[in-house]
């Protein structure tokens, strides 16, 4: 599963008894596997700024999961080619440790082996400042995604309607990749060539009748040069001063005179409007095979290996300094950019769940600050229900009235404005990493 549950409780010698116990239980019936969640001392500051820095990470952390969703789209969009190959290009590059901080990481590896970026986020700046920072940079992906998104999706847009010209039947198609100078006669004061569409049932009445359908045609003058499931695109040439007779008559016949007179230079301006944009739309995604190989395996040459309850190791690796050079070699300047900002709200996202661990943790649990933070990943859908039961069961102490909330949906919590879904008697929070359904 893709699903995370962080909860955290006291971290007096009762609580962290009752952890271990579920600990205990969760592994041995198999419904998780839980890892510590490690959380610096920030600044305290007032509770009342507690309060208000609450309600605000709930709105951040619900900004920052969209934004990440929304640029996980953008990634399969750009990828359209290799659609099957977009969940390996949603990495969260660097955050474990200064040797691992080139590897390609994965959420999951991410997410059990956080470790918070004293250097991007201090934490013994005020938390006001700590958030504030989180948010100033959220803020700046989400534009930069507009602004690039926008542009792209105007050049997609811009393509589809040239492929559109190019796929349509003979009356609508663009036909300056059908049509060559041969077909015509051109530069000349008297003589002009029209193209007639007939219907495929009435070639040979074309061919009987074209010349005698106006005065002034040129005999053998009709040759087909395209056709499609309802008929074909035949030229024929002659007077000018007849055209608008021609056209009368050949409409009487079921003929019709497709409006189109040959401009080399709008033929060229067309096929090299074509090419360009398709080359654009390419180069926004242009990986080569060789990167594309190199996205297929986080930690390849390295088995990561999950923190347990209670056990400090850490995986650590490093990165030749010609893989790092060679990192993105062959990626468009869209893709490079969505893999580069995913990566950083991603890691943006993850540290406001720790500040809401912290800050709910004070609140709730009161001061001095003392609490274990845990990390559970339910094993199956199926076991949510029953880890549920056990966590219930585990820490019902710190809030009977939750617990029983929990049991009897008819029960309210006093002083609280939320459901029984919605509080537990624990501090608790989902962490959802199926970011592509």
């Amino acid at each position: 599963m893709s699903e995370f549950w962080l909860i955290s409780a006291p971290g007096d010698k009762e609580n962290l008894q009752a952890l271990e116990r579920m600990n205990t239980v969760t592994s041995k019936s198999n419904l998780s596997y839980n890892t510590k969640f490690t959380i610096p001392d920030f600044k305290v500051g007032t509770l009342d700024s507690l309060v208000g820095l609450s309600d605000e990470l709930a709105k951040l952390d619900i900004f920052a999961e969209s934004l990440i969703r929304r640029m996980a789209q953008s990634v399969v969009e750009v990828m359209e080619d290799a659609k099957g190959k977009v969940q390996e290009n949603l990495l969260a590059n660097g955050g474990l440790k200064e040797k691992m901080k080139y590897l390609k990481i994965d959420l999951t590896s991410f997410v059990t082996h956080f470790e918070w970026d004293m250097a991007k986020y201090p934490a013994k700046q005020p938390l006001v400042s700590v958030v504030d920072t989180l948010a100033k940079q959220l803020a700046q992906i989400e534009t930069d995604l507009k602004s690039r998104t926008a542009a792209y999706n105007t050049l997609k847009t811009n393509l589809e309607n040239l492929e559109k010209k190019s796929m349509g039947n003979l009356f609508t198609r663009t036909l300056s990749d059908i049509v060559s100078k041969e077909d015509f006669v051109l530069d000349s004061e008297y003589l002009i060539t029209l193209l007639v569409i007939v219907p495929k049932p009435s070639y040979v009445q074309w061919q009987k009748t074209y010349e005698s359908l106006s005065d002034m045609v040129v005999p053998r003058s009709t040759k087909l040069i395209a056709e499609d499931k309802e008929g074909g695109l035949f030229t024929v040439t002659l007077f000018r001063k007849v055209i608008d007779d021609f056209k009368t008559k050949a409409k009487e016949n079921k003929f019709t005179v497709r409006e189109f007179y040959y401009d080399e230079k709008e033929i060229k301006r067309e096929r090299e409007e074509m090419t360009r944009l398709l080359s654009d739309k390419k180069q926004q995604y242009q990986t080569s095979c060789v990167a594309l190989k190199k996205g297929s395996s986080t930690f390849p040459d390295h088995k990561v290996k999950v923190t347990p309850l209670g056990n400090p190791d850490r995986p650590a690796a490093g990165q030749s300094d010609r893989e790092r050079e060679s990192e993105g070699e062959g990626e468009g300047p869209l893709l490079r950019w969505l893999k580069v900002n995913f990566s950083e709200a991603f890691i943006a996202w993850i540290h406001i769940k720790a500040l809401r661990v912290f800050v709910e943790s004070v609140l709730r649990y009161g001061l001095p600050v003392n609490f274990q933070a845990v990390l559970l990943r339910p094993h199956k859908k199926s076991c949510t229900k029953r880890l549920r039961e056990v966590l219930n069961s585990v820490f019902r102490h710190l809030d009977e009235v939750a617990a029983a909330s929990i049991l009897d949906a008819s029960v309210e919590i006093p002083g609280l404005q939320l459901s029984n879904q919605d509080y537990f008697p624990y501090v608790y929070f989902h962490i959802d990493l199926s970011l592509l359904d």
